[in-house]
């Protein structure tokens, strides 16, 4: 598409969106009394004007039916989960017996390690990208240091090459091969959350099997927000948060991906608890844990209702703008939009002020843009904050910027623009 700089420009692709209605599903963060500019949805989804009615529902069923609400109702709590798993397949490109809702994130990835990596004498090594999530690195040395292995040998990090901000594909996979003796599990995220870097995730399964290792990804910031296909990709596990493009509220309920490969074999060790035991005999409270067939069967405690409530209301809405699909072909265009603007204003003032360190290529990227100041970053982005446009802050100069399409407009990312190229002129950069 030829992108254009002007207000109108904007305004004619905003009336040509065919998911424009979608916003007004969502609650909007006020700034002086108008709306702000949210492109914060990789730290935080908004909230579903539907949040509260779905839980308002479950407090009137706990309110009128107490313990029989597990069992009585329109949506009976015993299989409640059950219900926004079939909602959350689709998205991640899974069947519904490889998916299940439970837990936070990082206690998914404790528990799926406990099964997918088995270290031993000759097969004990980690590969992961450099620069991932804290929280995904504490949990790899921390299993890493369970089995008394040193992190400095077991734990290898791909990193970029000199000048350069994010992973070659041909870099992971050689490096892939280069260790392939001594992995035992791959370990990546779907999408790098500071750069924006979508991985290559069937290339990286795939050379991970060669080398005869599992293949397994955090997809926190790619869940809700690019295409995925997990069973497809014969992915062998993978967990998500579902706070981010998926809405469901700060703290908000994870789900995890088993591969339905996996499902049968009970030599794979697990954390077990009660709600992942076999469902026609749970109530018979026998001693010994017999699994329940698939993703479910590594459930561990009864599932939380109020948040699964939140979920859902998301995900129907999600479900409503026709999935990842058609919300897919939006953000291409609208992070399009956005990178052509910020693009221009370094044209314009004939030096690069902005430089955008996620990739240029939509397949390897989704929402998030990835933005470095080159002068007085802070105050650029306190600027920003100023004038009601919402992104986050990475030190030591990187703001990300994401434009989710569920409820952001091309108008949004306009504003955006020009506040970005307003900040010039003010703090005299």
């Amino acid at each position: 598409m030829n992108y254009q700089t002007t207000a109108e420009f904007a305004q004619q692709l905003d009336a040509e969106d065919k998911l424009s209605a979608f916003r007004n599903e969502f609650l909007i963060p006020q700034h002086n009394g108008h709306d702000a500019i949210y492109l914060c949805g990789n730290s935080l989804g908004l909230q579903p004007k539907a949040a509260q009615q779905y839980l308002t529902e479950q407090l009137a069923t706990w309110q009128t039916k107490a313990v029989e609400g597990w069992f009585d109702g329109d949506k009976p709590w015993l299989d409640y989960h059950k219900q926004v798993a079939s909602l959350v397949a689709p998205i991640v490109g899974a069947n519904d017996s490889e998916v299940t809702i439970m837990n936070s994130l990082t206690v998914n990835l404790h528990l799926l390690l406990v099964s997918f990596y088995k270290p031993n004498n000759k097969r004990f090594k980690i590969l992961m990208e450099s620069g991932a999530f804290p929280s995904d690195q504490y949990a790899v040395e921390s299993q890493v240091k369970f089995y008394d292995l040193d992190p400095k040998d077991a734990i290898l990090e791909v990193k970029p090459r000199a000048g350069e901000y994010t992973l070659r594909t041909e870099d992971i996979l050689k490096a892939i091969e280069e260790n392939k003796d001594e992995l035992a599990l791959i370990l990546f995220g779907g999408i790098n959350y500071y750069t924006g870097q979508v991985f290559d995730m069937p290339a990286i399964t795939k050379a991970a099997h060669a080398a005869g290792a599992y293949a397994g990804f955090d997809l926190a910031h790619a869940a809700g927000n690019v295409p995925v296909q997990l069973h497809d990709w014969g992915v062998d596990f993978a967990c998500w948060c579902s706070y981010k493009y998926m809405n469901s509220g700060p703290g908000g309920i994870s789900g995890i991906f088993v591969h339905e490969k996996h499902h049968q074999d009970r030599s794979l060790k697990r954390f077990a608890g009660w709600w992942g035991y076999r469902e026609d005999k749970r109530f018979l409270m026998q001693p010994g844990f017999d699994a329940a067939i698939g993703a479910a069967g590594w459930q561990v405690s009864t599932s939380p209702i109020m948040l699964l409530a939140l979920h859902k209301a998301a995900l129907d809405v999600f479900e409503q703008a026709g999935g990842i699909t058609a919300l897919r072909e939006k953000s291409i265009l609208l992070t399009g939009y956005f990178e052509f603007l910020i693009n221009n204003i370094n044209e314009t003032h004939g030096r690069e002020i902005y430089k955008i360190i996620t990739p240029t290529t939509p397949e390897a990227r989704g929402c998030q843009l990835s933005v470095i100041c080159n002068y007085k970053a802070k105050e650029i982005f306190s600027f920003l904050v100023s004038k009601g446009v919402i992104g986050d802050w990475r030190e030591p100069d990187v703001i990300r910027l994401s434009a989710v399409p569920l409820y952001n407009t091309f108008n949004d990312v306009h504003t955006a623009y020009l506040a970005l190229n307003e900040v010039i002129k003010v703090i005299d950069i």
